[in-house]
């Protein structure tokens, strides 16, 4: 079994790039894999691996400066859901692109899984899912809200085209573990929206701790790593990725025509150029050859 924690961390760096190489090296060390971002505003990533290397790991980013009150989101994988280590510096730690967005000066009400429920069949509350459209699109909370942006950072322009649409509403947020929550109820504050709420440890806490029958989850969760998606309990879902265009898809779609391993989808095949398509197809190629010389050890859902 693979132990995979989901984290993220506002605190202020003043060299993000000096915290590099040690994060890499304890991950190295303990065969952790899985992509960590560190920007001056904090840390924020997912890494899987042995159980004492995640915990080598997450020993170390909490002894970072300000770091001492992480948390994080643990859940499990019988295969490997990243190939390689990645950690690589931004200028944000989850890109919203709005200067004054500070989540350590404030952020809306945080309401525990079990409390969720109850405030979003308010009938003055609002629920604004935050994250984007492919992601919505394989599940989301009863009757939320789907803004369809394509990325955060066109979530403040949807809000001011949209702000009419909730005069004399209470806010309720989510997305996936609460990260963009932290920026986008701060940013919702700062346009003077009265009282903002978002679920705290996002969508995946709600899963594990809310039973399906007790639940007002409908589909499946996106997750950024090999497994794509997952249910309740954080169990696997059935969805495969799209190497194309990194979409959520099913497995009866890899039997429409438009599918190509590796190349192309449904969603994608005619977002693409014919030369994006030769590139993808050596790049599969060069995936293919790997795994048959016994090189890639990750089993790639194509």
């Amino acid at each position: 079994m693979y132990t995979i924690a989901a984290l993220y961390h506002f605190t202020r760096f003043a060299d993000p790039a000096a915290l590099k190489p040690g994060l890499e090296a304890v991950c190295r060390a303990g065969q952790v894999k899985g992509t960590l971002l560190l920007a001056p505003e904090g840390i924020n990533g997912t890494i899987a691996g042995p159980r004492a290397g995640i915990d080598a790991a997450l020993a170390h980013i909490r002894a970072l400066p300000g770091c001492a009150g992480l948390e994080w989101k643990e859940s499990q994988a019988t295969t490997p859901p990243f190939g390689k280590l990645k950690v690589r510096l931004k200028r944000e730690i989850v890109t919203m692109g709005q200067p004054d967005v500070d989540p350590q000066a404030r952020v809306g009400h945080y309401v525990e899984a079990a409390e969720w429920n109850d405030l979003i069949r308010q009938p003055d509350v609002a629920v604004i899912d935050t994250r984007n459209d492919y992601e919505v699109a394989i599940g989301s909370f009863e009757g939320a809200i789907d803004p369809q942006t394509k990325s955060f950072g066109e979530f403040p322009a949807w809000w001011e085209a949209n702000k009419h649409r909730f005069h004399n509403k209470r806010i309720a947020m989510f997305c996936t573990g609460g990260i963009r929550c932290e920026k986008s109820t701060n940013y919702l504050l700062g346009q003077g929206v009265p009282e903002v709420f978002h679920l705290k440890g996002g969508i995946l806490k709600y899963l594990e701790e809310v039973p399906a029958e007790d639940s007002t989850w409908q589909g499946e969760c996106f997750v950024f790593d090999n497994r794509v998606s997952v249910g309740h309990g954080l169990a696997e879902g059935p969805h495969l990725l799209c190497h194309g265009c990194r979409r959520p898809i099913l497995p009866e779609d890899t039997r429409r025509p438009e599918y190509e391993a590796g190349v192309s989808c449904h969603h994608c095949i005619d977002e693409t150029s014919d030369q994006d398509k030769a590139r993808f197809r050596e790049r599969q190629r060069q995936i293919t050859l790997a795994r048959a010389r016994g090189e890639l050890h990750m089993p790639l859902q194509d």
